[in-house]
């Protein structure tokens, strides 16, 4: 038998069959995405244009608004053109392209939220260096590895799909091209392949997670011994990052660290660290943080005073 590919596109079966059911989830997603431009736009822009800029938190929620965009552009738009598409039709090539920007993307932003648990864990664990270990330097270091680990994680996926051969069926049952829907795909053997996506996806996601388990747990160990003030604005100074992190790895971990199976659910699942994660993100953030308000305020025309600001010169989010 010819295990060559013949396969020049994929058809995407979506998130539903329905006509009905389709349009209104265009108008959800429709209003999703604009929800997700204008949240993570106006964190950047509130604080490029304002001293939060200088802090190294709002710094990396910076480029994690920035992540967010691009991880969430390179399934949504395709998402919502095929729900009203008579056929979801994704060429081959396209399929690798959305694939490998989907894991770039996607790994940046879990390195993102790595390095935003560090500078929570120097806050508070070790106020009095706090300045000098995250210095402007050290935080470009921190952008310039999360990038670079999330190029090496996407190069990998891609690596592992490039070469399958697709001899047919091309139907591919998920609502953007993903490493398992493919290997389900394939007409060759894969069962070492999903072990090797176990290993970079899988691993990637669940080693990230307990790292930042462990951060949050040397916290709560730290402020023990705090005052109940002390405490309260410390564990609300997390508790913003620690939603994100719920959010976006619950489902990921989920889908990756099990064998290279598929199952109707992994669709939904995916729904949260594509699309509503990257929405709720600005919203989490911006409703936790006194300061970041002030500053979206300043930054339209509304001038409000900023309050506690020996506390916030050390803690950006409150």
């Amino acid at each position: 038998m010819d295990k060559s590919s013949n396969i020049t596109a994929f058809i995407l079966l979506g998130l539903s069959q329905n006509k009905d059911t389709e349009v209104l989830y265009f108008v959800f997603f429709l209003f999703c995405y604009i929800a997700i431009w204008m949240g993570n736009v106006l964190i950047m822009v509130s604080i490029t244009c304002t001293q939060l800029i200088e802090q190294s938190m709002c710094f990396l929620l910076n480029y994690l608004s920035l992540s967010d965009l691009c991880y969430t552009s390179t399934v949504t738009p395709k998402l919502m053109t095929d729900l009203l598409a008579e056929k979801k039709v994704i060429s081959y090539n396209n399929c690798m392209i959305q694939l490998f920007t989907a894991h770039l993307f996607g790994g940046i932003e879990i390195f993102i939220l790595t390095g935003l648990a560090y500078d929570r864990y120097v806050a508070i664990c070790r106020p009095l260096h706090y300045t000098i270990i995250m210095s402007r330097h050290r935080c470009n270091k921190i952008i310039m590895t999360c990038c670079i680990g999330g190029f090496v994680h996407s190069t990998s996926q891609l690596l592992l799909t490039v070469f399958l051969p697709f001899c047919g069926p091309n139907e591919i049952d998920h609502y953007f091209c993903d490493v398992y829907p493919l290997l389900k795909l394939a007409c060759c053997d894969t069962h070492i392949i999903g072990l090797l996506v176990i290993a970079n996806s899988g691993l990637i996601a669940l080693v990230t997670f307990v790292v930042l388990m462990l951060s949050y747990f040397f916290i709560l160990y730290t402020i023990r011994a705090y005052s109940v003030e002390s405490q309260s604005k410390a564990l609300s100074t997390c508790s913003s990052h620690l939603t994100v992190v719920v959010l976006f790895f619950a489902p990921a971990l989920f889908i990756y660290i099990r064998p290279a199976t598929t199952f109707p659910e992994d669709k939904v699942f995916a729904l949260f660290y594509t699309i509503l994660a990257p929405m709720l993100n600005p919203l989490i953030y911006t409703l936790r943080n006194t300061e970041m308000k002030n500053a979206v305020w300043k930054v339209w025309g509304h001038r409000v005073p900023l309050k506690g600001g020996k506390f916030l010169s050390s803690f950006c989010f409150r």
